[in-house]
C-alpha cells in the first residue's frame, strides 16, 4: 500500500485531520493546489479531504475531473464540517449525490469528521451566507429535523475536530 493524502483547507480542520492520517499511514500530504493528476501515477491509495459548503466538498473537482485515471486506486474521501457525522441521510443523500455522479460513489469510500467553526474568524462572505441560511431556515412555517438543525449549527463555535475519529478511516486505508 503506497498512500497519499490531498487536502483543501480554508479554515484549518480539513489539514488537521489529513496531518494525522498522514501520521497514523506514514506517507505523503499535500494541499490540492500543490499537486498534479500526474504525480499520483505511483500511489495506489488517494485520500481527498475537504470542507463542506453548502453541501459542496471543497476542491473535490481534482477526483471527479481525474475520476477515468483514478478510478483503479483505492480511493477514499473525507469531509469536514459541522453536521454531525450520524445524519447519515443528509451526507448520502445531499453531500454524495450532489458530488459525485453514481459511478464515482460507487468506487469511492466516504468519512465525514466534525470541522471547526469560529465565528471570527470565517470570511465576510462565510458570516453572510450562514446568517442568510439561519434567516431562510427559520422563517420555515414547518422545518424539517435537518433544517432545525441547520439552524442550531449556526449559532455553533467552537473546534470540534478529533483525532480519533481517523481511526475507520486509518483501518480502510490500511485494509488489503
Amino acid at each position: 500500500m503506497k498512500p497519499i493524502i490531498i487536502y483543501k483547507s480554508k479554515y484549518g480542520s480539513t489539514r488537521a485531520y489529513a496531518e494525522w492520517i498522514a501520521e497514523e499511514l506514514n506517507c505523503r500530504v499535500t494541499d490540492v493546489k500543490n499537486i498534479k493528476i500526474s504525480d499520483l501515477a505511483e500511489y495506489d491509495t488517494v485520500i481527498y479531504g475537504g470542507g463542506l459548503y453548502a453541501e459542496v466538498i471543497a476542491g473535490v473537482t481534482f477526483i471527479t475531473k481525474n475520476f477515468e485515471k483514478l478510478k483503479n486506486k483505492k480511493l477514499i474521501v473525507f469531509t469536514t464540517g459541522l453536521t454531525p457525522a450520524d445524519c447519515r441521510e443528509y451526507y448520502d443523500k445531499m453531500v454524495v449525490e450532489k458530488n459525485f455522479k453514481p459511478e464515482m460513489a460507487d468506487k469511492i469510500k466516504i468519512f465525514n469528521f466534525l470541522g471547526k467553526m469560529i465565528i471570527e474568524e470565517l470570511s465576510l462572505p462565510h458570516r453572510t451566507a450562514i446568517k442568510a441560511l439561519k434567516k431562510i431556515m427559520s422563517g420555515k412555517e414547518n422545518p424539517t429535523e435537518m433544517e432545525k438543525l441547520l439552524i442550531k449549527l449556526c449559532d455553533e463555535s467552537g473546534d470540534f475536530t478529533d483525532k480519533n475519529a481517523i481511526n475507520d478511516l486509518v483501518a480502510y486505508a490500511k485494509e488489503g
